[in-house]
C-alpha cells in the first residue's frame, strides 16, 4: 500500500494572514490533497501530447484538419448539451479579464448592471501568491455575502470563474514532492470553498476555461468536475463551463469539446486575441503564417476570425449550447460628449453588432461604461435571452477558410506598438499587475 501523499504550503504574503487561515483549513488542505494527487499525471499528460503535437507539426510540414477518429461525433445530429440554468439563459454582457484580487473593481463589477463577471485568475490576472490568495478570498467573500453594498450573490452578476490554464503552475504549493498545477489549486479552492453555497443561491458553480487545445482536455476537465461533485456531495451536472476557444487547433475539435463537456457546459467563447496569438505559436515559424500588422489588418471581419465565428456559432446552437464573443478591449473616454468618446463607442458598436448579427448570444466588455450601450445594442437587434434558434445552417466553413491568413504586411507602427506592449507587459509582470492600459485600451501583453 502506498503511504499519504505529502503536502507542503509556504507561510502567508506579507498582511494576509488571515485570509491564508481562513483559505487554508485542515479539511481545504485535505481536499486539495486529494483532487492534485488524483490529477497531476493526466495534467503532465496534457502537457506532454501538447508538445508531441507541436514536435509533430514542425516536423512534418502537417497542418491541422477536422479529426477523422471522431467523425462519428460530429456526424451524429442527436446529442445535445445538458441546458443551462436559468441564471445562465441570458449572458449579453459579461465584464471581462476582471482580477479579483483588485478589491475595489470586484466591488464595482458586483455592483453593476452586467449580467456576468468573469472573475479571472489567468490571463486578466498576474498570478502571484498573493494576488491569488487575495482574490480566491474577495470571491469566498462575494459568495458568502460578506462585502458591504454588493447586492445578495444571487441578485449580483453571475461569477464566471476562470481558474489558470494547464501550463501554469503554483509554486507556493507541493503535493508529492511537485508544484501543484495552478488551475487545480485555483478551482480546488474556489469549489470547496464557494461550489455549495453558489449551487444553493442558484447562481454557480460557473466556469471559464482556459487554453483548452483538444478533446482530450476537455475530458479531463469534465473528469475533474465529476469527482468534485462526487468529493462535495454535489448533483451531476451542477458544474458549468464554458470553454474558450482561444487556439486554433481547438476550433478543429469544437463538437469533440462540447461532446466531452456536455453535461456540464455553458458554451463556447470566441476572441480575437488570444486565436490569433495561436497561430503564432503553433505555426510562427512558417513563412505563410507571419501575422501582418494586428492593429491594421487583424480583425474579426478577415476570412480566418469570421470563419472561426461562424463555425463556433454554428457548432454550439446545433447542440443547444450558448455562443459567446469576446472582449471589447477599448475605454470610452470620460468626456461624454467628446469626438474621442463618439469614435470609440461608434467603433465598439460596430464590431460587436457584426457579432450579433452573426448570433453570438453575448460577449465581453472591459470598460464597465460600454455595459449599458452594449445591453441596448442587443435589445435593439435580438429577441429573447439568447439567440439559440439562428443555427446558422448558411455556414460552411473548411479548414483553408480556418487557416487563410490576412494579407497586409509589417509596418513601422506595429513594429513600435509591439515593441511597447512587451516592455509594458514585462514591467506590468514583474509589478505583480494584470493588465495595463496603452493608447485607450486595456491590454495583458502576452499576445
Amino acid at each position: 500500500m502506498s503511504g499519504p501523499v505529502s503536502m507542503e504550503l509556504s507561510p502567508p504574503p506579507a498582511s494576509l494572514t488571515a485570509e491564508y487561515e481562513t483559505l487554508f483549513t485542515t479539511d481545504s488542505l485535505l481536499f486539495l490533497q486529494d483532487l492534485i494527487s488524483t490529477f497531476d499525471e493526466e495534467v503532465d499528460e496534457v502537457l506532454r501530447l501538447r508538445i508531441s503535437r507541436k514536435v509533430h507539426l514542425d516536423l512534418s510540414g502537417d497542418l491541422p484538419s477536422f479529426l477523422e477518429s471522431t467523425k462519428h461525433i460530429r456526424r451524429d445530429r442527436s446529442w445535445r448539451v445538458l441546458p443551462v440554468p436559468p441564471r445562465l439563459q441570458r449572458r449579453h454582457v459579461d465584464i471581462g479579464d476582471l482580477a479579483p484580487c483588485d478589491t475595489q473593481c470586484f466591488i464595482k463589477a458586483l455592483q453593476s448592471p452586467a449580467q456576468g463577471i468573469q472573475v479571472d485568475f489567468d490571463d486578466g490576472n498576474c498570478p502571484t501568491y498573493h494576488n491569488q490568495i487575495k482574490g480566491i478570498h474577495n470571491v469566498l467573500k462575494a459568495v458568502h455575502n460578506q462585502i458591504p453594498n454588493v447586492p445578495h450573490i444571487s441578485q449580483a452578476p453571475v461569477l464566471m470563474l476562470r481558474p489558470r490554464a494547464w501550463n501554469m503552475v503554483e509554486h507556493n504549493m507541493m503535493v508529492g514532492g511537485k508544484e501543484a498545477p495552478g488551475p487545480l489549486f485555483d478551482f480546488g479552492l474556489l469549489m470547496f470553498h464557494c461550489g455549495k453555497t453558489l449551487f444553493k443561491s442558484k447562481s454557480g458553480p460557473f466556469f471559464y476555461l482556459s487554453k483548452v487545445e483538444s478533446i482530450t482536455e476537455a475530458r479531463l476537465w469534465n473528469k475533474i468536475f465529476v469527482w468534485t461533485q462526487q468529493k462535495l456531495g454535489l448533483p451531476l451536472g451542477c458544474i458549468k463551463a464554458t470553454v474558450l476557444i482561444e487556439n486554433v487547433l481547438a476550433a478543429f475539435e469544437m463538437e469533440e469539446i462540447l461532446y466531452e463537456l456536455r453535461e456540464h457546459s455553458a458554451g463556447l467563447n470566441c476572441g480575437i486575441w488570444d486565436y490569433s496569438a495561436s497561430f503564432v505559436n503553433k505555426f510562427g515559424h512558417r513563412q505563410a503564417f507571419l501575422l501582418p500588422d494586428r492593429s491594421k489588418y487583424v480583425n474579426m471581419e478577415k476570412r480566418f476570425l469570421r470563419s472561426y465565428m461562424d463555425l463556433l456559432i454554428q457548432t454550439c446552437h446545433r447542440r443547444g449550447a450558448l455562443a459567446t464573443g469576446g472582449m471589447a478591449a477599448l475605454l470610452l473616454p470620460h468626456d461624454p460628449l467628446s469626438d474621442s468618446h463618439r469614435r470609440v463607442l461608434a467603433t465598439v458598436t460596430r464590431l460587436k453588432l457584426l457579432e450579433i448579427e452573426a448570433g453570438v448570444d453575448g460577449f465581453m466588455v472591459y470598460d464597465l461604461n460600454l455595459i449599458e450601450p452594449m445591453q441596448k445594442l442587443f435589445k435593439l437587434h435580438t429577441e429573447g435571452d439568447n439567440q439559440l434558434q439562428q443555427l446558422r445552417n448558411d455556414v460552411t466553413v473548411t479548414p483553408d477558410d480556418l487557416l487563410s491568413m490576412p494579407s497586409g504586411g509589417v509596418t513601422l507602427y506595429g513594429l513600435k506598438y509591439n515593441i511597447a506592449v512587451g516592455v509594458l507587459f514585462i514591467n506590468a509582470w514583474l509589478s505583480g499587475m494584470h493588465i495595463y492600459i496603452f493608447f485607450g485600451r486595456q491590454d495583458e501583453g502576452k499576445n
